[in-house]
């Protein structure tokens, strides 16, 4: 039920808008074209199979496995921080 001017199902709808801009915001930051042979790190071979599976994939699986590691480890903020904690 919509309440004043909304129609039926507004909110919804833009649950679903925002939720496709923010897949096609990921969709766009993900490697595209012909990968290169070697890793940009290590100058490793990337195998064919992996560049076949992964379009624009730069960095060997080792040195991808590392930086996801990397990524992973910075939180941003204090994820064990209690609510109240943050509201100070």
């Amino acid at each position: 039920m919509a309440g004043g001017f909304a129609k039926d199902g507004a909110v919804q709808e833009q649950i679903d808008a925002s939720l496709a801009d923010e897949v096609n915001r990921a969709r766009s930051r993900l490697p595209q074209g012909e990968s290169p042979r070697l890793c940009d790190n290590c100058d490793a071979t990337i195998p064919e199979g992996r560049r076949k599976v992964m379009p624009g994939v730069r960095l060997c699986i080792d040195c991808q496995e590392a930086h996801d590691q990397e990524q992973a480890s910075f939180a941003g903020y204090n994820r064990r921080g209690s609510k109240d904690s943050q509201l100070r």
